[in-house]
């Protein structure tokens, strides 16, 4: 039998690692490896990105570090709705 330990969390993310098993018996360690092989695909994923790509997320990035960003409310009031 393998090691274990015992961890505590908050009942909503109890509730939330619920919503991503596949079936009711399936254990919080398989849905935390699924979730974590997913999160791994998304790295992974990132890495393959163009330098273009990266530049345009870095450079958006900066844009909202220095507030040069429109809220939704402006963008409506600019095109009249």
């Amino acid at each position: 039998m393998s090691e274990t330990t015992t961890v505590q969390i908050p009942k909503k993310l109890k509730n939330d690692l619920d919503s991503f098993k596949d079936f009711e018996k399936e254990t919080y360690a398989d849905v935390i490896t699924k979730l974590m092989d997913i999160a791994r695909k998304d790295e992974e994923f990132e890495l393959e990105l163009t330098n273009e790509t990266l530049e345009g997320i870095n450079e958006a990035r900066e844009d909202i570090k220095k507030g040069r960003v429109y809220s939704s409310k402006q963008i409506k009031k600019e095109l009249g709705f």
